[in-house]
């Protein structure tokens, strides 16, 4: 064959398997636009539109079935509830995950003792078990307070925040909206408390029941007393920024007096561990010696006797 034909087919096909080659690759990936419009065309959607819902769902039905093992009644579930919101988790599938984890910590804990140590030691079975199934709770408990302290620390600067805005010529909604937006990064728990509080309002409700909501949902004294101050400031008619800096001042003073109560337990909080492991290695190391040489010198004596 001469050389010319030979380059051409060879041209001829380089071009058609290019050109199949970036057909397929602009169908496949899934941000282009072609492929976008022959799913669309096809009647097909996306993959990965379609692998986290149904991730989750399958996760939700694993959950399910082990998470109504327990006869729960409704004030169970509302306390629960709560209990959650509190920490900072406010789906309401948050719940089962909730009950569904009780029951498998406990599962977990009476397949692992089995399997160590068998049927032998009934009460190391129930106890495992048993802990288990109350350590979950233990965990939100725990979380609770931690956020819950997160916001006591974090409510002073912004009520100072709050003060600012307020005085040059914010109304409180829109005040407590800029505050949230500017404690983001600081506070992240008080800035999402502040924006729900923000969105509550912007849906109709009265200002009253948004901030008692905030109430329910930290759990926090100080927030409770701050709005019971914003509430009757709003009542008769008063100065917010004056009662947010005279609120402001005693917070800050009661802050000082918890620090000041926590360091004079500390004093207390420190006998048993200086009774437990110093006290007995300070009489080891004084008396030990005179003891021992004590006992060399008797020890002939008594044993002639």
């Amino acid at each position: 064959m001469p050389l010319g034909p030979l380059v051409l087919v060879i041209v001829v096909f380089l071009t058609v398997v290019g050109a199949v080659f970036a057909f397929g690759a602009a169908a496949v990936t899934p941000s282009s636009v072609l492929g976008a419009r022959l799913r669309a065309l096809g009647g097909h959607q996306p993959k990965q539109a379609e692998n986290k819902p149904a991730i989750r769902e399958r996760l939700e039905q694993a959950l399910d079935p082990i998470s109504k093992a327990l006869p729960l009644s409704p004030s169970d579930v509302s306390r629960t509830r709560a209990w959650l919101i509190q920490a900072g988790f406010r789906d309401a599938i948050d719940v089962n995950y909730y009950f569904g984890s009780r029951v498998l910590m406990a599962l977990i804990g009476f397949g692992a003792v089995i399997a160590f140590a068998g049927f032998d030691n009934l009460p190391l079975v129930i106890g495992i078990t048993a802990l288990g199934f109350v350590l979950p709770r233990f965990i939100l408990k725990r979380m609770i307070r931690d956020r819950q302290n997160r916001i006591r620390l974090a409510l002073p600067d912004a009520l100072d925040l709050t003060v600012i805005c307020v005085e040059a010529g914010l109304a409180l909604d829109q005040a407590l909206m800029r505050v949230g937006q500017d404690l983001h990064h600081a506070h992240p728990d008080l800035s999402d408390e502040f924006h729900l509080v923000n969105l509550e309002l912007r849906a109709g409700k009265p200002r009253a029941e948004a901030l008692r909501n905030l109430v329910d949902r930290t759990g926090v004294d100080d927030i409770r007393s701050l709005v019971g101050t914003l509430i009757q400031t709003d009542r008769f008619g008063t100065s917010v920024a004056q009662a947010l800096r005279v609120h402001s001042d005693s917070l800050r003073t009661e802050r000082r007096q918890r620090a000041e109560e926590q360091a004079a337990k500390t004093t207390i909080k420190m006998v048993p561990p200086l009774v437990i492991f110093v006290l007995p290695s300070i009489i080891f190391v004084t008396i030990g010696p005179a003891v021992i040489e004590l006992i060399r010198q008797l020890g002939p004596v008594g044993g002639g006797r």
